[in-house]
């Protein structure tokens, strides 16, 4: 069922705003309810998701209690992680296209160049593995809060993605035995600052992910964190508008390593925790496509099927 919340799932978890605290909600339909310990079973929310127990919680959506109406209600980041892992250059047409475009100067022709790329992002697919790297926790924030673009750049960017929610340790797990560890999904974007990704004083050590990535408040995440079963994470759609206008607009089909292989292949370095995020990549389509990049006042709607929708609002730092 859709409901106004716009999850598909018979219900989510939430964290809201009470005054100065933060409060874990339990949503269903267009109403929440506040979880204490007692109702989660577990003392924190990351407890819980070591050993998730979705029944628990249907029979409290189901029950009477003190509900509130998700109009009225601030919502915040439902996941509070220790460890944020991002996926880079992992959906195939994106990548493809990136790969043709510089290659077209060459002698190929644009259909040649675009082969020619299709067959690499194939051979990566079934002999490669995924590209990782790690975001700050800090950085996780609900779109409650402005996004605040760093009066440093001019050339911040969007990168809408489907984030896994890690629920029992993974610690070198297969592909087969992946999808046991996660105990939902959400949404995340993942915003970037271009011109800082790549080195200028010393090209040889390449990307610098940490200051490209890890502003205050470049990690927007949520509303929801809806439940693992009720998501196929392999066909979702994913879309992000820019002021009403259409950016990004995929379907997780096209990664090209699927959520097992992530898992896994993240696994095999440190232990997924519960409740840490796990990126899985995003669609052409970000500014840098379209040579357009965040202003202030630009409003990102982003939106992955069955998950809901948040919306992200932008506002430029005071000039230094």
């Amino acid at each position: 069922m859709t409901t106004t919340a716009g999850i598909t799932a018979p219900f989510a978890v939430a964290r809201f705003r009470e005054g100065d605290a933060t409060r874990l909600g339990l949503v269903a339909g267009d109403r929440i309810r506040a979880l204490s310990a007692e109702d989660l079973g577990a003392p924190t929310l990351n407890e819980f998701l070591a050993d998730p127990d979705w029944d628990r919680l249907a029979g409290l959506a189901a029950a009477d209690g003190e509900w509130m109406p998700l109009a009225g209600i601030t919502l915040t980041a439902p996941v509070e992680p220790r460890q944020v892992l991002q996926t880079g250059a992992n959906y195939r047409q994106h990548v493809i296209e990136l790969v043709a475009a510089g290659l077209t100067n060459s002698e190929r022709t644009p259909e040649q160049a675009r082969t020619y790329a299709a067959d690499m992002m194939d051979h990566r697919r079934r002999d490669g593995e995924p590209y990782f790297f790690i975001g700050l926790p800090a950085c996780v924030v609900g779109d409650d809060v402005p996004l605040t673009l760093p009066g440093y750049s001019s050339v911040h960017d969007w990168e809408l993605e489907l984030a896994v929610v890690i629920g029992r340790e993974a610690f070198r797990v297969s592909r087969e035995d992946a999808l046991q560890h996660v105990a939902g999904y959400t949404i995340v974007n993942d915003i970037t600052t271009r011109d800082y990704v790549f080195r200028k004083d010393m090209k040889e050590i390449g990307t610098d992910w940490y200051r490209a990535k890890n502003a205050p408040g470049f990690l927007p995440t949520g509303p929801f964190l809806v439940p693992g079963p009720f998501v196929d994470g392999s066909e979702l759609n994913v879309r992000l508008e820019l002021n009403g206008e259409v950016m990004q607009d995929a379907s997780t089909s096209d990664l090209l390593f699927d959520i097992p292989a992530l898992i896994s292949g993240a696994s095999q370095t440190m232990p997924l925790l519960p409740g840490d995020l796990l990126l899985t990549g995003s669609p052409a389509g970000n500014g840098q496509h379209w040579k357009r990049f965040l202003r202030d006042g630009d409003v990102m709607t982003g939106t992955i099927e069955g998950l809901g929708t948040q919306v992200v609002r932008c506002v430029a730092e005071e000039a230094r």
